[in-house]
């Protein structure tokens, strides 16, 4: 990208800076400390019991806390379901491949039970974010806490989140209008080391991919063996069929995303984009030979910077009792 196209992208990225910065400084790694002294240990004894059942949960509660923070910020409104007068985020397009929302009301009703109006279903999801990460080999990190529960959702303003079809350009802008630099962009790109994408989100890569309507349409960037082999899983007309991100090491939250990408062999096309700028295929090449303590250390502070974003703090908001509905 030419330097005069990332200063301009910079400059629209100062007001979010300020915004995370205010925002916080109203969260606190002990905000609960008097009013729910274990609610780190309750999360994470849940996220025990749920991830030892069912594994491949991990990706999509990391997905989950993802999607929420780039829409209104992270106030859980992507858990609200739909009223009879608003469509919600969590019926969008982009959103309804989501999974996990059981789970998270699973946590939140043991958190009533042991310290009832008080955790927020943001919080929550948050920590759970972190703890599947962990439970998968990944890092860990210190969660501030403090937010507090949107009350609206609203399905049209998922548009703000980065599709799997991005090029570079798209997706520098779309992460920097909520604070997140280059480095953060390619960097949580790295969440694709765990979970799977399902044939819908990949099948334009494999088929028809300029519109030509022939099978030699595809997308020139995926490795023509690896085209063969998503083929043979995903017909033309396939949109269920589940797909690993990181083919052999989908469970485990590791470097062998970065090895997929450099190969040519990640599943979207917005991870093939972090080859086309000098610093994110650096920071690929980099680490396809090693260097995982960085990777790791990098993953939480990006984390840290997301889980920030738009925050709802003090009496902004509210402490939902059940995450899928706001209080009445």
């Amino acid at each position: 990208m030419a330097k005069n196209g990332i200063l301009a992208v910079l400059i629209t990225m100062v007001p979010c800076f300020l915004l995370v910065g205010l925002t916080r400084a109203q969260l606190s790694v002990d905000y609960y400390s008097k009013t729910c002294p274990n609610v780190e240990d309750i999360v994470r004894k849940e996220m025990i019991s749920i991830l030892s059942v069912a594994p491949s949960l991990a990706a999509p509660f990391l997905r989950l806390h993802f999607h929420d923070c780039f829409v209104r910020g992270c106030d859980g409104s992507v858990l609200l379901n739909s009223t009879k007068d608003n469509k919600a985020e969590n019926e969008a397009p982009p959103n309804r491949s989501l999974r996990g929302f059981g789970s998270v009301e699973r946590v939140k009703a043991k958190l009533e039970k042991a310290c009832p109006n008080t955790v927020s279903c943001a919080d929550v999801l948050t920590l759970m974010a972190r703890d599947a990460v962990w439970l998968s080999k990944g890092p860990t990190w210190p969660v501030s806490l403090g937010r507090r529960d949107g009350r609206i959702s609203i399905a049209d303003e998922t548009m703000q989140l980065p599709p799997p079809t991005a090029n570079l350009t798209q997706l520098i802008q779309m992460f920097a209008v909520k604070g997140l630099d280059l480095k953060d962009l390619v960097v949580l790109s790295g969440a694709h080391t765990i979970g799977t994408t399902d044939c819908a989100a990949i099948k334009g890569r494999l088929y028809n991919f300029t519109g030509q309507n022939n099978l030699n349409d595809v997308d020139p960037f995926l490795d023509r063996n690896y085209i063969a082999k998503l083929r043979s899983k995903c017909s033309p007309t396939d949109t269920t069929t589940l797909i690993e991100m990181d083919p052999g090491s989908y469970k485990t939250f590791d470097l062998s995303y970065f090895k997929q990408v450099a190969k040519r062999r990640s599943a979207f096309h917005s991870d093939w984009a972090l080859l086309t700028d000098s610093f994110t295929r650096a920071y690929v090449l980099k680490h396809v030979n090693g260097f995982e303590s960085e990777f790791f250390q990098d993953f939480a502070e990006s984390m840290i910077k997301m889980g920030n974003i738009g925050v709802l703090t003090g009496d902004q908001g509210e402490i939902r009792k059940k995450c899928s509905i706001v209080n009445y």
